[in-house]
């Protein structure tokens, strides 16, 4: 009869699983179709884009989309994986108990992020050598839960890329994995090539005069767009208009666990990606400040009620 039971109590629970895995199903798939959604939004803000500023934040957007996207499909295949092997029967039945036994999950915060820079001498003193300007960004992830900071301009004026925002997660183990990643794109004049074609139609019509510019012109702007309807190029030899913008890339990462976390402001190593001839690249010294925290589920939530018995 206990035997009876106890089975009986283990597929109740197998069935209560299957249904809890249903649901998380059913929202990280809403989860993806917004992602998707945000990330064709984000395609045609880019491609409509005349300002720098517009450009790399919408080039920002796709970004973080598309690794929104990746990680949730990514879970979500984990957790297919997990059901079958639940269907399979291949959990013992004292799994449950287990994971009562597990300890509590918590909320793990981190703030102030600082990362030093390392000009050269003829960069920052002398002021000399090649201005460039570069937009930085980084993407924070546990598990399948990712957040981006602000997209901050830098240049050899500074001395370290600051972000401002603070990153909370609400529901993290103590077993957990933060991975954070910096992207850098290096911010030029000229990041859409659609406009050369109208450039060089106003050079013509300059220099050969009203008359003839005006045709020649309105010939390039006729091509040009019946060219970008069929999919093709222009007689004129114009490429067909495109999607084009800034391209970000991996300037760094680095990973964060329990060890991790301390009540002050520490110093962690940083793996930087790229050499001196890439034009994403930072001058890094290779580590990365922050601030670390986390607070247990434990200390601000009851997690056993019940009567104790002092003999």
């Amino acid at each position: 009869m206990d035997e009876t039971i106890r089975i009986m109590e283990d597929l109740n629970l197998l069935y209560i699983r299957q249904i809890a895995l249903s649901l998380q199903d059913t929202d990280f798939q809403k989860k993806i179709d917004y992602e998707i959604r945000m990330r064709d939004g984000a395609c045609k803000l880019l491609a409509a884009c005349t300002q720098r500023e517009q450009a790399l934040e919408a080039a920002k957007s796709l970004l973080t989309c598309n690794a929104r996207i990746v990680s949730y499909m990514s879970e979500l295949q984990r957790m297919k994986e997990a059901q079958v092997l639940q269907c399979r029967g291949r959990r013992s039945s004292d799994a449950g108990m287990l994971e009562d036994r597990l300890p509590c999950k918590g909320k793990v915060a981190i703030s102030d992020l600082r990362i030093p820079l390392m000009w050269k001498d003829t960069d920052y003193f002398k002021n000399k050598g090649d201005v460039h300007r570069y937009a930085v960004f980084g993407l924070i992830q546990i598990g399948c839960d990712l957040y981006d900071t602000e997209m901050v301009m830098v240049d050899r004026t500074m001395t370290d890329i600051c972000f401002e925002n603070a990153v909370v997660f609400s529901s993290v183990g103590p077993d957990f994995e933060m991975k954070l990643q910096i992207y850098s794109c290096c911010v030029e004049e000229d990041f859409s090539i659609t406009s050369a074609p109208k450039k060089l139609a106003s050079k013509l019509s300059s220099s050969l005069g009203r008359s003839t510019g005006k045709k020649v012109r309105a010939g390039l702007d006729s091509t040009g767009e019946s060219a970008a309807a069929n999919g093709g190029t222009s007689p004129i030899l114009f490429p067909a208009t495109a999607v084009v913008g800034p391209k970000y890339h991996l300037l760094a990462h680095t990973s964060l666990s329990l060890a991790a976390i301390h009540d002050s402001f520490r110093t962690q190593s940083l793996s930087i990606i790229g050499n001196e001839d890439c034009s994403f690249v930072l001058p890094l010294y290779g580590s990365v400040c922050c601030r670390l925290a986390a607070q247990p589920r434990c200390m601000t939530q009851h997690m056993i009620s019940s009567f104790l018995n002092l003999q």
